[in-house]
């Protein structure tokens, strides 16, 4: 599975006491739309992408996992 960043795609995921929280620029919405899209025509079992600030997400951002489930 090959995932493209979008132009300056910049994003960072958090946590606080009211969930998680997925902070992005447009090119970063976009360039998660296209790994979402992506990961949903995949096939196999348990397909799956990993973002963490060493995969292209922001320095101390956490690891954000998606995995398809069902079918």
């Amino acid at each position: 599975m090959h995932f493209d960043w979008v132009g300056a795609a910049s994003i960072f995921v958090t946590t606080d006491a009211n969930g998680v929280w997925i902070k992005a620029n447009r090119d970063g919405l976009r360039s998660l739309s296209n790994f979402l899209a992506t990961l949903a025509e995949e096939d196999g079992r348990g397909p799956h992408f990993h973002l963490a600030d060493y995969l292209g997400l922001e320095e101390g951002s956490l690891e954000l996992l998606v995995e398809l489930v069902g079918g």
